[in-house]
C-alpha cells in the first residue's frame, strides 16, 4: 500500500491543506495526464435519495442534461479519439431522455461505455427492457450495492432497496452480465455505511462473492470499494451526528502519497449536466472550476478544443481530496493500492 505520510494534528486545530500534504510528501503539485475517460453526469434526477450521495440526487431534482448538451458530448468524442471510456453517471443516468442515444452513439464510435447503475432503476416505469438494452450495446455496468446484508443497505438507501437490488442483479445475470465467457461486465460498488474507511478490497470482494453466491446465486466480476466523500449530503450527516471533525482527521491521518499517481482526476474529464467542465465529479458537485484558477471563469464543452491541450494542467484540489488518497485510496474504479 505504500507508506502513509504522518501528518496528524492536535484536536481542535486546523489540519494541513491537501496541497500542503502533497508538497510534504513530494507528490505535488497535482497535474493532469492524458485524458482517457470522459465522465458525463447527465443530471441529478434519481429514483432514490441515498444518505451517502455526494450528488444530492433525488426524485425532485430538476437538473437534467438537455439533448443539445448530449449532442455536444458526442461531437467532442468524435473529435478526440484518445478518449477510450465514456462513463455515464447521475443521479440515475438511465432517467435522462438522451441516455440511450448517448450509449448507442458512443458505442458506434468504438468507445467503452460505463453505466453507473443504482440497480433499483430497473423496476421503474419504462425501464422494463433496460437490461436487454445494456447487454445489446455491451455496456459495462457498475452497480451500487453498499453491503451484502439487508440492514446495512437499507440504512443507506431506504426500505425495500435491498430486495430490489438483489432482484435487479438476478435480471442482469439473466441476460449474461457477470457470467464467465459473456464479456458482459458487472462490477459492484461498496461504500461504508458510516464514517469509516473501506476495508481491504480483495477480502471484501471474497465475502461479497461468497454471500451473494450462496444466498442468492448472484455472480459478478469485481467489487470496487469507494470512500464516502465529506461533501454535500454526507457532510451534513456528519455535522448532524457530530462526526465531521473526527472523519476529516481519519482521512488526513491516513493520507497515502502512493495513491497520487493513480488518482482518477489525472486521466478523467468531468462533464456537468449543463456542459460545464470539471476535474472530477466531486469538484463538479462543489462547483470548483476546471484547473487551479477559480477566477478563470467556467470552462464548457463549447469552449473545448482538443483534450490534448489539458495535459499538464493544474488540477483544482480541496480538503475532500483526502477522501481519494486515504489508506488504499479511492476512485471510480475502486481502491488505488
Amino acid at each position: 500500500m505504500g507508506t502513509a505520510v504522518d501528518i496528524s494534528f492536535p484536536s481542535g486545530r486546523d489540519h494541513p491543506s491537501f496541497d500542503a500534504s502533497l508538497r510534504t510528501s513530494g507528490a505535488g503539485p497535482l497535474r493532469r495526464g492524458r485524458v482517457t475517460t470522459l465522465q458525463v453526469n447527465v443530471g441529478k434526477l434519481c429514483n432514490m435519495a441515498c444518505h451517502h450521495c455526494h450528488v444530492e440526487a433525488g426524485p425532485k431534482r430538476s437538473e437534467v442534461m438537455s439533448g443539445e448538451v448530449a449532442a455536444r458530448v458526442v461531437e467532442v468524442l468524435a473529435h478526440n479519439p484518445g478518449v477510450e471510456i465514456v462513463d455515464l453517471t447521475g443521479g440515475a443516468p438511465e432517467l435522462n431522455p438522451s441516455f440511450r442515444s448517448l450509449v448507442s452513439q458512443a458505442r458506434k464510435l468504438g468507445r467503452r461505455v460505463i453505466d453507473r447503475c443504482n440497480l433499483t432503476i430497473l423496476f421503474e416505469p419504462g425501464m422494463e427492457d433496460l437490461a436487454h438494452f445494456l447487454a445489446e450495446h455491451r455496456v459495462e455496468v457498475v452497480a451500487s450495492l453498499p453491503c451484502y446484508q439487508r440492514e446495512n443497505v437499507e440504512k443507506q438507501r431506504g426500505m425495500g432497496a435491498f430486495g430490489k437490488s438483489i432482484e435487479a442483479l438476478r435480471v442482469l445475470n439473466g441476460v449474461g452480465y457477470g457470467r464467465p465467457g459473456t464479456g458482459l461486465l458487472l462490477d459492484l460498488v461498496y461504500n461504508p455505511v458510516g464514517a469509516s474507511l473501506p476495508p481491504p478490497q480483495a477480502g471484501l470482494e471474497a465475502a461479497y462473492r461468497r454471500e451473494l453466491g450462496e444466498l442468492f446465486g448472484i455472480q459478478f466480476n469485481r467489487l470496487l470499494t469507494i470512500t464516502n466523500m465529506p461533501i454535500q449530503r454526507f457532510a451534513r450527516l456528519l455535522e448532524r451526528t457530530g462526526q465531521h471533525e473526527a472523519y476529516m482527521s481519519l482521512l488526513v491521518n491516513h493520507f497515502n502519497a502512493a495513491t497520487v499517481p493513480g488518482l482518477m482526476c489525472r486521466s478523467l474529464l468531468s462533464v456537468g449536466w449543463d456542459g460545464r467542465l470539471y476535474d472530477c465529479d466531486f469538484n463538479q458537485m462543489l462547483e470548483l472550476p476546471l484547473g487551479a484558477d477559480p477566477d478563470a471563469g467556467p470552462r464548457t464543452l463549447w469552449r473545448l478544443g482538443s483534450l490534448d491541450a489539458l495535459e499538464g494542467a493544474r488540477i483544482a484540489t480541496g480538503d475532500h481530496c483526502y477522501g481519494c488518497t486515504a489508506g488504499a485510496g479511492s476512485s471510480c474504479g475502486g481502491a488505488l493500492r
